[in-house]
């Protein structure tokens, strides 16, 4: 397997300020697939799913190349479900409800075919289910995690216990801050990889993010957009395309981590466009290729000084 994804799959309730989508296709398996699939392939995918989840969900799923074998279906429970109001600001939201539903149940199995992925992406879970499918992979990937700020305020040792297996992790700065106490993200970034992790992103919304990587720090702009429809699942999207473009390197190096960087930021520009995933599931490589050109116009600057032609 090229990458795997190991994480949620969701029935979402959205509000903003402009419309309203009831039961739209999410979770963290979904985006993370969804945007590893634009650079590699094959991409598999661990997640639950209820007796409620829309066939039609799985067939677009399967369409795009996700091999769902990793997807169990729980016929005695509800799919989870999460509901959120964005407001004018659309950095802001609220959470209306959270139904755990069928991910109370979840007892993650890693199919054979997915133990020795090349990428795994353990998204936003219980760091107790995050050791579970660290454990049952047989090769030694690349391993990048997700985490939110529920699982450092109530399970700090578990979460140690799994950033002390990964190569990766990436958090927003409100998440780096809580682990650490550090409003600086430099030294919050040195504290967090103390614990592990030889690599850490922290994703700046849509004032971009930043790579930290031995002693190395690389800045990357949020991509300028003149309309946000969505935020939902655009962290996911960013951890997806990164794997992605991971997938693709003979070697993981700091130079495939810029690229991999800039990558996630470019998919998740295009995830905010609209509802749900499904510009993910309408773009296409060569887009996702021109934006990429685009961000390098947004960071290149002149070597050699010239008078300003006015």
């Amino acid at each position: 397997m090229s990458v795997l994804a190991v994480g949620t799959l969701a029935l979402d309730y959205i509000e903003t300020p402009w419309d309203k989508t009831e039961e739209v296709l999410g979770g963290s398996a979904t985006y993370i697939a969804l945007a590893a699939r634009l650079f590699t392939e094959p991409v598999g995918m661990v997640a639950v799913a209820g007796r409620d989840f829309p066939d039609a969900h799985k067939q677009l799923l399967i369409s795009k190349g996700i091999d769902l074998s990793g997807l169990q279906e729980l016929s005695d429970h509800d799919t989870f479900a999460w509901g959120g109001r964005y407001h004018d600001n659309i950095n802001v939201r609220d959470t209306l409800f959270t139904h755990l539903n069928a991910l109370a149940e979840f007892d993650p199995v890693v199919p054979d075919a997915y133990e020795d992925s090349k990428v795994v992406c353990l998204g936003n879970l219980s760091p107790d289910i995050q050791t579970i499918s660290l454990n049952q992979l047989s090769g030694r990937g690349f391993i990048a995690c997700d985490t939110m700020n529920y699982w450092i305020s109530n399970t700090p040792n578990a979460l140690r216990d799994v950033l002390a297996q990964i190569d990766c992790l990436l958090i927003n700065d409100e998440e780096a801050h809580q682990m650490t106490g550090e409003h600086n993200l430099i030294l919050a970034a040195r504290q967090i990889v103390a614990l592990g992790p030889r690599i850490l992103v922290i994703k700046k919304g849509e004032h971009g993010a930043m790579l930290f990587a031995d002693e190395h720090i690389f800045i990357v702009p949020g991509f300028p957009l003149d309309k946000v429809r969505d935020p939902t699942g655009a962290g996911d999207s960013f951890l997806g395309a990164f794997a992605g473009s991971l997938a693709c390197e003979s070697h993981i190096g700091l130079d495939a981590l810029k690229r991999a960087v800039i990558y996630g930021s470019s998919v998740a520009s295009f995830c905010v466009e609209t509802h749900g995933p499904f510009q993910l599931v309408r773009v296409l490589p060569a887009a996702v290729e021109e934006r990429t050109r685009l961000f390098r116009g947004l960071t290149e600057w002149p070597i050699s000084c010239e008078s300003l032609d006015v």
